[in-house]
């Protein structure tokens, strides 16, 4: 059996991955998304289940107003002492010399929960992890940021330690453990020990092309006692240009049960290269950063390395006894209920596709959707058939947004939903989105023409600060009788355009052909700072005159299509 990567498609970033037992669990960021940690589980290392996620309470993090790329940075999870321990932060300033990032950690029991409230740990840098030594003592090992303008923003990884009993940091215990390489802007660190050695894997390189994976060691925890791995980086695609994969590195090293070694990474697929990066771009990732996996072998003298070369493989030899997982729940921490969330009318397919339809007949949101940095209880209901949101803010706004969407998870796909909306102003609005963030993002939706004084349909684009609406006075007008329309989107690699149709059946394309780039983490990277998620794919309300018009919305069908990357 082969893993084939990368495992976790679309917008995963950043993976811990951690055994408990014959379990292997994944949590990845999710930054400005709501809920907060994506957590997915596997026995095999081939199939995995998506889980619940972990931050379901504004009590465990406020991300109202967060900016695009801010919130979740690089959780960390583990397992000590019979419970599961997650650290995370929560990002406030994504952009220039301050972070005012707060890491906090909480524990359960159980994957599923329930999960504590947070104990608030410290700011001194982001990705923070935390390590459990084998004499008992626990520390928080992360990156410390120097807002200086004089010093180098990333100031090497620190180590302080955390009283047991309390759950607080010891502040006077912290010290610097290792400066990082050359390549600098270190960050995304762990510790295993392993025989006699402290193994340190760092991130470096930045979080475009040149991203790259080192390694240090060390016999203590001694300040500055960690030396270099010869021949670092352990994984990078920097020399590799015309690999599948790209700028692999900041991941987790695991263990089988049968003593094999895999490391969990972040990689990303770009649908164009060039060889030759033009200002750091080599080509347009839409699909985000996803998860791969890469097997592991050790030197002579104790050094890991990537089997086949540090550019990874797209196919990956599974665990000895790997086979494919049964349906029902018999994984450790979880129960059936789990088990019968996961597969829902929305749930992850086998055979990486993830095709899917839902109806909206359950009380609760499925959890492969996702709300903009609060709860979709603040900003609608489902039930009975159907998804209601509450007219708010643009697509632009980052703290009153109703949009409820998915990740991307292929290159080519259809979305379709059918939507019941009677706006009396041009300033409501509803329809069918995809959505990098707040400054990338364009939408097919319904509103009211004034002069016409009927409701209309329109496309829309927004581009960093350039906002174009494509049909104006030409935009289709819906006959009075239609109380609802339906609205599709077609994803097609590079490009993608929208229909729409007054019976579900006959469907007229809308002749405007966008540039999927738009939506992509090398598009926004080049003119913002914060490019760390994905192309999203969903449903928004917007009601700029405040009068909270509703829209409802009868279904969502996503259905991927082969790649023609």
């Amino acid at each position: 059996m082969k893993i084939s990567n990368p495992i976790l498609t679309g917008f995963n970033a950043d993976p811990s991955m951690i055994r408990v037992g014959d379990t292997y669990y994944i949590a990845n960021s999710t930054f400005e998304w709501w809920p907060g940690v994506r957590l997915h589980s596997s026995r095999d290392l081939v199939h995995w289940r998506l889980l619940p996620s972990p931050l379901t309470k504004a009590s465990q993090i406020n991300m109202r107003g967060n900016p695009s790329s801010g919130g979740v940075w690089a959780p960390d999870l583990s397992y000590a002492d019979g419970k599961f321990y997650l650290v995370y932060a929560d990002v406030k300033v994504v952009n220039g010399a301050f972070k005012d990032g707060t890491n906090y950690l909480v524990t359960a029991k159980h994957i599923e929960g329930p999960w504590s409230e947070p104990v608030r740990l410290n700011g001194v840098g982001f990705d923070a992890s935390l390590f459990h030594d084998t004499d008992g003592r626990k520390y928080l090992v992360q990156q410390t940021w120097d807002f200086r303008e004089w010093r180098h923003a990333f100031n090497g990884i620190t180590l302080t330690e955390l009283d047991t009993k309390t759950m607080k940091l010891k502040p006077r215990t912290a010290r610097r453990i290792w400066k990082g390489s050359d390549v600098k802007v270190t960050e995304g660190p762990r510790i295993y020990k392993i025989n006699d050695y402290y193994y340190l894997f760092t991130a470096e390189g930045g979080t475009q092309y040149e991203h790259q994976e080192s390694v240090a060691r060390s016999r203590t925890l001694d300040a500055d006692s960690f030396e270099s791995m010869p021949g670092n980086p352990f994984i990078s695609n920097f020399d590799t240009p015309d690999f599948y994969l790209q700028k692999q590195g900041h991941g987790a090293l695991v263990d089988t049960p049968t003593g094999e070694w895999y490391y969990a990474s972040l990689c990303a697929r770009p649908w164009w290269h060039d060889p030759e990066p033009r200002h750091g771009v080599r080509g347009w990732c839409t699909l985000g950063r996803e998860t791969s996996i890469q097997k592991v072998g050790w030197t002579d003298d104790g050094w890991p390395y990537i089997e086949g070369g540090h550019g990874g493989q797209r196919y990956v030899d599974a665990p000895a006894g790997a086979s494919v997982v049964s349906g029902e729940s018999d994984l450790p921490g979880e129960s059936d209920s789990v088990s019968a969330s996961a597969s829902s009318s929305l749930g992850e397919g086998a055979d990486d596709d993830h095709s899917c339809r839902d109806d909206f007949t359950g009380d609760q949101l499925d959890i492969n959707w996702n709300t903009p940095r609060v709860p979709f209880s603040q900003m609608g209901t489902v039930g009975a058939g159907k998804l209601t949101l509450i007219g708010k803010g643009s697509l632009s706004n980052e703290f009153d947004l109703s949009l409820v969407a998915r990740r991307w998870q292929a290159f080519n796909f259809d979305a379709e939903t059918k939507v019941t909306f009677n706006p009396c102003s041009y300033m409501q609005m509803a329809g069918l989105t995809n959505y990098y963030n707040t400054k990338c993002w364009s939408w097919v939706f319904v509103t009211w023409d004034e002069k016409r004084g009927k409701r209309v349909i329109d496309v829309a684009q927004n581009d960093f600060y350039t906002y174009t609406t494509y049909l104006r006075d030409k935009a289709i007008e819906i006959p009075d009788d239609c109380a609802s329309v339906c609205l599709r989107s077609r994803i097609r690699t590079s490009s993608y355009s929208y229909e729409y149709s007054f019976n579900g059946a006959n469907w007229l394309p809308i002749p405007v052909t966008l540039d999927a780039a738009i939506l992509s983490d090398d598009h926004v990277a080049q003119q913002y700072g914060g490019f760390f998620t994905g192309a999203f794919t969903g449903m928004a309300v917007v009601d700029l005159s405040g009068y909270d018009c509703p829209a409802d919305f009868s279904y969502f069908d996503y259905r991927e299509l082969p790649d023609r990357a």
